[in-house]
């Protein structure tokens, strides 16, 4: 991992930039910083980044949305700040493609560890990765969308069955020699997924 990589720091406040950029720079990452969600998503247009770490609630565009519009594009490696212990945000933020959250306050030791530990990981996002673990569990086993879609995130009532597609496209084009050929993943038509036995 290049001590050199790009970290995109997206929070509003002075306070926690000073109190996250100062760590990051000792450890030797160079930390581009937006106050709002507009300028996050323009820096990260204009930079090349390695890692965001961003916090929920933002002004102009919310973290949630500044997610989604980054996952549209990008397999970033993303962390959530959020200053709430809700679940349902954090379910949100990694539905939408967040890596790993970290609920305010942290301890400086445990941010800077998770920076690191995604950084080395940024291959498989959370959501790949279990995905993947549930179809190689029971190879040769089909798996509806449905049951994927239950297995990830405990149900499947307003989730958008082609969720379970998009991460399967990129599954295959970080596991296979040529993802139109796939040899691991593979469709079973009109019906879901299986894993090669």
């Amino acid at each position: 991992m290049p001590a050199s990589s790009t970290i995109l720091l997206v929070d509003d406040e002075d306070s926690v930039q000073k109190l996250l950029t100062y760590p990051l720079e000792r450890d030797g990452f160079r930390v581009v910083q937006a106050r709002d969600g507009e300028q996050a998503l323009r820096l990260f247009g204009d930079e090349r980044i390695d890692l965001v770490v961003l916090d929920l609630m933002l002004p102009k565009v919310d973290g949630l949305e500044v997610c989604k519009r980054l996952r549209a594009g990008s397999d970033v490696p993303i962390i959530m700040l959020t200053a709430r212990g809700e679940e349902l945000d954090k379910v949100l933020g990694l539905e939408l493609g967040a890596d790993d959250y970290i609920t305010k306050p942290f301890s400086i030791r445990e941010f800077r560890s998770r920076v690191r530990a995604l950084l080395r990981r940024a291959a498989l996002t959370y959501v790949e990765f279990e995905l993947l673990r549930t179809l190689a569990s029971e190879p040769a086993r089909v798996f509806t969308r449905e049951m994927l879609l239950r297995s990830l995130w405990g149900d499947s009532a307003y989730r958008e069955q082609r969720t379970i597609d998009v991460h399967i496209r990129h599954l295959r084009e970080k596991l296979e020699r040529d993802a139109r050929e796939p040899e691991y993943i593979f469709t079973v038509r009109g019906v879901g997924y299986r894993f090669r036995d």
